[in-house]
């Protein structure tokens, strides 16, 4: 299009306002996909997070948010060993998911004014964790600090889901209302996660070798109440799929089914690795694979709660 072919209002507007309309306007087609990549990198953050506290890389770079006092950036030398990098790689991939939710913000307000609010929620959860992991580094991986860290990542993880499937305009059930039972799965999952975090700050992983200071509890009587909250949410989620076998709409029951086979299959192997880490030891590649599992399980019921929504319910 020539200059003489736009319009006056068009053309009165300077370069930087016409970019911005075009560039939100490029972001607003392209929200479903920064949608799955917010989900993809909220869940990356636990994995890394979890690699930094495996491999005792927690003080990897003494302070924040510079590495050493002077340095953003780790300086290999031998006394350091591969430690501050795998700490860096953690806080750089916060910047690669806060890059991700600015563009996703942009692109949910631009078009679903519905969600304009909800779209938000990434970047200040990439903020307010920036923030604790600061305060983590600075109170030496205190576990009462190190908690909520874990805690906000897999909410972040559950919106993410929540939010790309309402992005999608996902079908809800055409079935009988379930709103109380589906309820209780989601406080059952929060008691999952929590006492999952209670039996990692009282065991033997503290994220490094002189961080020795760990909750003062039994991690085999906490592993023991993590466990029958476990089988409690089995039990809830079960009873869920059989009621919704009860379902009639050929439209949504593909979805649903999915949905609750999904996470059914991760729910029991999640648990058959919590059993396995905790009869060999907890080995290090066992409990990242169990850290991998909740932010799959904490995605997984996310979906679940969010397609077995009845069309009828309010909420």
């Amino acid at each position: 299009m020539s200059t003489t072919d736009q319009s006056p209002a068009a053309a009165a507007k300077p370069f930087p306002v016409r970019l911005w309309r075009s560039s939100a306007g490029l972001l607003g087609r392209h929200t479903r996909g920064l949608a799955i990549a917010n989900i993809v990198t909220q869940s990356g953050i636990i994995v890394t997070g979890g690699a930094v506290r495996l491999t005792g890389s927690g003080l990897g770079c003494s302070t924040w948010p510079q590495c050493e006092p002077g340095e953003f950036t780790p300086e290999a030398h031998s006394a350091s060993g591969i430690h501050p990098f795998i700490e860096f790689g953690n806080r750089t991939l916060t910047g690669v998911l806060l890059v991700v939710a600015i563009l996703l913000a942009i692109g949910v307000w631009n078009s679903r004014s519905d969600l304009k609010w909800w779209g938000l929620v990434p970047g200040l959860g990439v903020i307010a964790q920036a923030v604790l992991g600061g305060i983590t580094v600075l109170v030496q991986l205190n576990p009462l600090v190190v908690a909520p860290h874990l805690l906000l990542s897999m909410l972040l993880v559950w919106q993410a889901v929540w939010l790309a499937l309402t992005c999608r305009r996902a079908p809800r059930r055409a079935g009988a209302p379930l709103a109380t039972l589906r309820w209780i799965s989601v406080a059952l999952l929060i008691g999952v996660l929590f006492m999952g975090v209670l039996t990692t700050g009282a065991g033997p992983h503290s994220g490094d070798a002189d961080a020795t200071d760990r909750l003062a509890l039994s991690p085999a009587h906490v592993a023991k109440i993590h466990a029958m909250v476990v089988w409690a949410f089995v039990a809830v989620l079960l009873f869920l799929v059989y009621r919704l076998r009860g379902d009639r709409s050929a439209g949504d029951r593909d979805e649903v089914r999915k949905a609750w086979i999904v996470l059914v299959a991760i729910t029991f192997a999640q648990a058959a690795i919590g059993y396995v880490q905790y009869f060999t030891g907890l080995p290090e590649v066992i409990v990242g694979t169990h850290l991998l599992g909740a932010a799959a399980l904490t995605a997984a019921h996310s979906a679940f709660f969010y397609l077995t929504k009845a069309e009828q319910e309010q909420g």
